[in-house]
């Protein structure tokens, strides 16, 4: 099987999102730093039902986090604790825990329990990001 990466462009509450699913899988990995210097925020999508990717997802993450174009921006995280509608799905406060998201004290981030297929949590968490973007953009205009 074969994935692409998709560009899916959307907005919320007048903030246009250019967002690309840069999969999980290995081989992608490598093309995430070429987005990093021009991003507001992030989404990190995990998929909660299964614990064996959650290490892996955490490994990621930690590699992400001390990226030179990430490490010292306040660059807004959130994470959609994704498939929650499987029997197996660690709840989000699991999730949270498997990644150590407590240790991230220098940047915004939030965590909601999400379901891509119904939408449920979804709204939730863009408006969250949406909000942290805003924030951090009108701060930036400020400081000028």
């Amino acid at each position: 099987m074969f994935y692409k990466n998709i560009l899916i462009f959307f907005s919320a509450k007048n903030v246009g999102f250019t967002a690309f699913d840069m999969s999980g899988q290995g081989r992608y990995r490598s093309l995430w730093e070429h987005y990093y210097q021009d991003c507001e925020g992030i989404i990190y999508v995990v998929d909660s039902s299964d614990k064996l990717r959650l290490v892996v997802a955490k490994d990621e993450l930690d590699m992400m986090l001390q990226h030179a174009d990430i490490r010292h921006r306040r660059l807004p995280i959130l994470f959609f604790a994704n498939k929650m509608d499987m029997r197996d799905a660690a709840s989000s406060v699991k999730v949270s825990a498997a990644l150590g998201l407590e240790r991230i004290t220098d940047k915004p981030w939030h965590i909601t329990a999400s379901n891509a297929i119904t939408g449920e949590g979804l709204h939730e968490g863009v408006e969250w990001l949406t909000n942290q973007i805003k924030e951090n953009v009108g701060n930036n205009i400020n400081k000028r």
